[in-house]
């Protein structure tokens, strides 16, 4: 569709993203059944309750069972419970974003604490994201505006990253820094985020972020919420038993939000445009459509291979996007 695509499709290296395209976001609302514009309460629910449910499964399994294996077993599955939990946790997190979005539901009060509870869970400040990434969304491509992933001018590239980065050590090391510290980062410390005038943290009530001190406060509550548990959940079962139930279930979540977005804002043939070439349409039409498989995709509430139509179209619930 228009600029944006899939990238196991011809049409990715022939698609002439650089031209503004012949039609409007009206245009191509006409063109879309007004079903798939229907946000279904209790379809919602059913997809967390879908998400809940597995995660409570592996996780009663994880705990209950796997110090009974023989070691050379529980060796293989923990990985195994890390990789799925990861990847259920994930989902739920794109459950969020659509709480963000308003896409879960047509009551905007319900979505934000369907929202706010996932979000609380994964040590997300719930309404500081919300706040960033309509931006995001608002600015997508803009090489002055976007807030994230916005690639950098040759000239504003540190001289010791070409020295010691740009090689492959270098870029193996920072790719796993990234992956595994990159989304966290970023919410602590706006890194890789857009430059404002002064520090900038989504956890932080009187940033630049976020307006609405009391919202933020009200995130960086549930945040604390879920660390106290994880810190109780430490005392009563030990510190190694929370990094592999949970610790390590989060970082596999933040290695997927990292991959998942960055991947699909980030191609050799899509451009970002300065202010005298940028529009809404063309920022929404310059993103990736990505197959992880048929699994993946489904776990992922088609987040991945749907996003072109989630930037035209943010209010879409997943269902309806494919």
């Amino acid at each position: 569709m228009g600029a944006g695509g899939r990238t196991n499709s011809q049409s990715t290296t022939t698609t002439h993203y650089y031209e503004k395209p012949p039609f409007t976001i009206n245009q191509i609302r006409k063109t879309i059944p007004p079903h798939c514009f229907h946000r279904s309460l209790l379809h919602s629910f059913s997809y967390l309750l879908h998400d809940l449910t597995i995660s409570c499964i592996l996780y009663y399994i994880a705990h209950n069972y796997f110090h009974l294996l023989p070691k050379p077993l529980s060796y293989i599955a923990w990985p195994i419970y890390w990789f799925a939990q990861g990847s259920i946790m994930f989902g739920l997190w794109v459950l969020g974003h659509e709480s963000a979005h308003n896409a879960f539901s047509d009551y905007k009060w319900l979505d934000d604490i369907v929202g706010l509870v996932i979000y609380s869970s994964l040590l997300v400040p719930y309404y500081s994201f919300k706040t960033s990434h309509k931006r995001h969304h608002a600015n997508t491509g803009s090489l002055e505006n976007e807030e994230v992933y916005v690639p950098r001018k040759k000239e504003n590239i540190q001289w010791y990253f070409s020295k010691y980065f740009n090689n492959p050590p270098g870029r193996v090391l920072t790719l796993f820094i990234t992956l595994t510290l990159g989304w966290p980062l970023y919410l602590l410390f706006n890194v890789s985020g857009k430059k404002y005038e002064r520090f900038a943290s989504h956890y932080d009530p009187y940033g630049p972020i976020h307006g609405k001190s009391a919202q933020v406060l009200i995130s960086d509550f549930g945040v604390f919420l879920t660390l106290y548990g994880v810190y109780r959940f430490a005392i009563a079962h030990g510190f190694v038993h929370m990094i592999c139930m949970y610790g390590i279930p989060l970082v596999v979540v933040n290695m997927f939000v990292v991959l998942v977005t960055y991947l699909h804002h980030t191609h050799p043939s899509v451009p970002y445009y300065d202010s005298s070439e940028w529009n809404w349409l063309r920022g929404a039409l310059s993103t990736i459509d990505r197959d992880y498989g048929t699994i993946m995709n489904k776990i992922f509430h088609h987040c991945t291979d749907a996003h072109v139509i989630h930037h035209l179209f943010a209010s879409m619930p997943h269902y309806n996007a494919r």
